[in-house]
């Protein structure tokens, strides 16, 4: 069925540069090596609610692009990021680490000022994603969105292992503080902004395929999209024009041009006969923020740790690899990411490299029912977070005494049961208590993590001090 037909039923150059000196360099000109290593694809999305995907419920706006990658692999009914907002969430991807190993709780703007002598931004120290994967000759890109690290060109995306870079650094397309256009760059060099960041990434995303389509690759494709400003081609926005609230038009016109951009990316793997080698990870960075952005029955938005802000409805898919269609129940998080890619390019990860993520392709293939995770933690300020198994505790505002939560009987974290489970409370937060002693304390403070929100407080600091 057409978009279209579904709306009217329903009616609602590139360069390359050094690896960052935490891993080896790989010299020499790249070998075209034959396809027995499978090429890694992330779609990773910005503020997507956790409803707003057609196999998540959401039925004003199809998105049978990014469904079909649930469809033909796997879709995980218990899946979380480690974070509330980008930057962290970002960070976890990128090290296959809890980021409060290394204090990184908080967005790091692209600043390049340290902040009590911390630069905000992902440590020299830690190995990201393309840096494993460029050490065993894999060409490595990035598409959109990097937002975990100072502008330092050292914390840039060409300097940890990155071979290309076509994007942006800060937080999003929306204007800079004295309404400035947010810069796009191609590797270390000012490039035009596009008419439409969102197409054009996708156009990028297959211009890199295009042109690696003979070596095996790792593409980090970080969509801007669905994050505020919500922008569209006009197609789209006439498309959703019937939706109410307008704000909610606009938000559904902006995913639906990025299910159709997801989906090009699709056909190009087709066209090259590449999508049975292709490992393909999807998610959103974090909850939706609330008003146009729908977390279905899930309390909280992005910047809590209620199951709003954290709830991410990831999907993989290999063909020929995953069997289509499965629905699993087992916790994950992103975190998993890095370890399972790794195992399907034959690569064991080491124990020193103190990877938090499990290798989930057994899970995935069907070779176990073990669930991968006994716990899941989280940490963002002064909020934290711990479920293991139905149970969950969570101090989501910097007032409250912490909440516990049975997530299979109350997902809407309705019902607090502390009083009613005091031993059950004392269990659960003697194992955060455990897991925070590996943490390095946040490195920069964010006051939204107070659980009040940005507004609020700027409102009242600006009243204090005789402002309207």
């Amino acid at each position: 069925m057409k978009r279209r037909d579904f709306l009217r039923i329903v009616g609602g150059g590139m360069g390359l540069f050094s690896l960052s000196s935490v891993m080896p360099a790989v010299g020499g000109t790249r070998p075209v090596v034959g396809k027995t290593k499978p090429n890694i694809l992330i779609l990773y999305i910005d503020d997507m609610g956790y409803a707003d995907l057609g196999v998540t419920g959401n039925t004003q706006c199809p998105t049978p692009n990014i469904d079909s990658i649930a469809k033909n692999g796997a879709r995980f009914e218990n899946s979380y990021v480690t974070a509330c907002v980008c930057s962290p969430s970002r960070a976890a991807v990128m090290s296959g680490r809890y980021q409060q190993r290394f204090g990184f709780d908080a967005n790091a703007e692209g600043g390049s000022k340290p902040v009590k002598g911390n630069v905000k931004g992902l440590e020299l120290s830690q190995p990201t994603f393309a840096d494993r994967f460029k050490a065993i000759d894999y060409v490595t890109g990035i598409v959109g969105k990097w937002h975990i690290g100072s502008d330092e060109p050292a914390y840039l995306p060409n300097s940890r292992g990155f071979d290309e870079f076509y994007g942006l650094l800060p937080h999003g397309i929306g204007a800079g503080k004295n309404g400035e256009t947010v810069p796009i760059w191609r590797n270390r060099e000012s490039a035009p902004v596009p008419e439409d960041h969102t197409v054009t990434f996708g156009k990028e995303a297959e211009s890199f395929i295009d042109r690696h389509k003979d070596a095996p690759w790792f593409l980090y494709c970080a969509f801007t999209a669905v994050h505020a400003p919500f922008v569209s081609p006009k197609k789209y926005e006439t498309d959703m024009a019937q939706i109410e609230p307008v704000s909610r038009g606009k938000y559904l016109a902006m995913l639906s041009c990025l299910d159709d951009v997801i989906g090009r990316i699709m056909e190009k793997l087709r066209e090259h006969g590449l999508e049975e080698n292709t490992l393909i990870f999807l998610a959103s960075d974090n909850g939706g923020p609330g008003g146009a952005a729908n977390n279905g029955i899930f309390r909280g938005t992005k910047w809590t740790l209620w199951e709003g802000g954290i709830r991410s409805p990831i999907c993989i898919q290999w063909k020929g690899r995953i069997q289509a269609g499965q629905v699993i129940p087992h916790m994950v998080t992103q975190l998993d990411w890095l370890p399972t890619a790794l195992a399907a390019a034959g690569v064991e990860a080491h124990p020193e490299w103190k990877l938090d993520g499990v290798n989930i392709l057994p899970l995935l293939e069907g070779k176990t029912d073990a669930a991968p995770h006994n716990a899941l933690f989280w940490r963002f300020g002064v909020q934290y977070a711990v479920r293991e198994g139905d149970w969950k505790l969570v101090k989501a505002h910097v007032n409250d005494a912490p909440r516990l939560h049975n997530l299979v009987k109350d997902p809407g974290e309705q019902t607090d049961l502390a009083a009613q489970e005091p031993d059950r409370v004392k269990q659960l937060q003697g194992l955060w208590d455990e897991w925070n002693k590996s943490n390095e304390p946040p490195r920069w403070v964010d006051e939204r993590w107070n659980g009040e929100g940005a507004k609020p407080k700027k409102k009242a600091a600006r009243q204090a001090k005789g402002k309207k």
